[in-house]
């Protein structure tokens, strides 16, 4: 018997196998995080990253990352590759929330920052990452912020030694002083002060919109007076700290401006589900089809 040709609802030959539906294309490299997609996709992180490309995602952070078993790191490393996910931020190093590090100048919290990034170099070769967060940690309150800087930088400027060979590149992350009270860096006039004074391609800006939304405001203008420090972006809605369209930040306008621009990096989806379940999770995708800008 002869075989019918392709119907027009997008079933085969014989009328069993439905065409795929083509995959969503965002303009912009928006990456989700391990825990973001739980519900939609199980609690395995292999089957969140395919769900994560399913849904037309380009890009995948993980904070967590240095502290995975390396199976599981070169595991997700190849479910990336497989389905084209580029890798974004982790956590270089130890943060001290409470305590001074990197501002109070002293030489072994200096030598212990510069062993995790050591230790981080071999982490971003092994999943393919480039870029790495660090945060210089709390303020030291027996110094001058300029003493501190000093000591700040020049960390720095030795880490970024050991990154430049390898091509990759530790973004400094201000956080606000309600979510972290007590931080060194908290603005972004102060983040590329001090990547202007380690004068390296290996030391830049990681702009985190909810943070300098609640510390500073004044978006766009200051994305634009800090552009050419800034590798990298993280997304969350003020108040809350959720997907955008949640809070009173303007993304539209602001992810409208940053494609503008001509980014062409990464955006961490750093923020929680505002709404609980599978239900919340494709709030969430529908969020950013409706900010992600018009070609």
């Amino acid at each position: 018997m002869a075989t019918s040709t392709l119907s027009m609802t997008g079933f085969s030959v014989f009328g069993q196998i439905p065409k795929e539906k083509p995959k969503y294309h965002f303009q912009l490299k928006y990456a989700p995080h391990i825990g973001m997609f739980r519900e939609s996709a199980g609690d395995d992180p292999i089957a969140q990253l395919n769900f994560m490309a399913d849904q037309g995602f380009a890009a995948f952070e993980d904070n967590g990352m240095m502290d995975r078993p390396v199976d599981m790191q070169v595991a997700m490393a190849k479910v990336m590759k497989d389905r084209s996910l580029e890798m974004g931020v982790f956590v270089a190093h130890k943060i001290y929330w409470d305590s001074p590090n990197l501002a109070s100048g002293n030489k072994e919290k200096r030598a212990e920052f510069l062993e995790y990034i050591r230790k981080a170099v071999e982490v971003a070769k092994r999943v393919g990452a480039k870029w790495m967060t660090v945060v210089p940690g709390h303020r030291d309150l027996k110094l001058g912020m300029g003493y501190q800087t000093v000591h700040v930088v020049e960390s720095l400027k030795q880490a970024a030694a050991i990154l430049e060979p390898h091509g990759l590149v530790m973004v400094l992350e201000p956080l606000n002083f309600r979510n972290h009270p007590g931080l060194f860096l908290t603005e972004s006039p102060q983040a590329y002060e001090i990547c202007k004074a380690v004068a390296s391609p290996s030391c830049k800006i990681l702009f985190d919109i909810y943070h300098q939304q609640i510390q500073e405001g004044n978006l766009i203008p200051n994305i634009e007076a800090c552009w050419d420090e800034i590798a990298y972006f993280q997304l969350g809605d003020n108040p809350g700290r959720n997907e955008p369209t949640t809070g009173e930040i303007n993304y539209q306008n602001v992810l409208k401006f940053i494609n503008t621009k001509g980014f062409t990096g990464i955006l961490g989806m750093e923020h929680g589900n505002s709404m609980a379940g599978i239900p919340g999770e494709e709030a969430v995708i529908q969020a950013y089809k409706l900010v992600d800008p018009k070609p």
